[in-house]
């Protein structure tokens, strides 16, 4: 079973100047999606695909599969 790891969107936006906030802003992001996101739990790929548009990135950019 392997779990997700959000860790290199968040770098990105460390390199972007940018909060989680910003990001739930720009994407529309729900409050429940950004904590799953804090949490490393999954997320709906509609909520990737908001977040690549508003990053300019790729789902491979944000999202690690962490193999256990």
């Amino acid at each position: 079973m392997s779990k997700v790891c959000y860790n290199n969107l968040f770098h990105l936006l460390i390199d972007k100047k940018m909060k989680k906030t910003d990001l739930a802003r720009l994407a529309n992001l729900t409050p429940a999606t950004l904590a799953k996101l804090s949490k490393d739990e999954t997320v709906s790929m509609e909520s990737l695909i908001k977040i690549c548009d508003c990053l300019n990135c790729q789902i491979g950019d944000i999202v690690e599969l962490i193999r256990e």
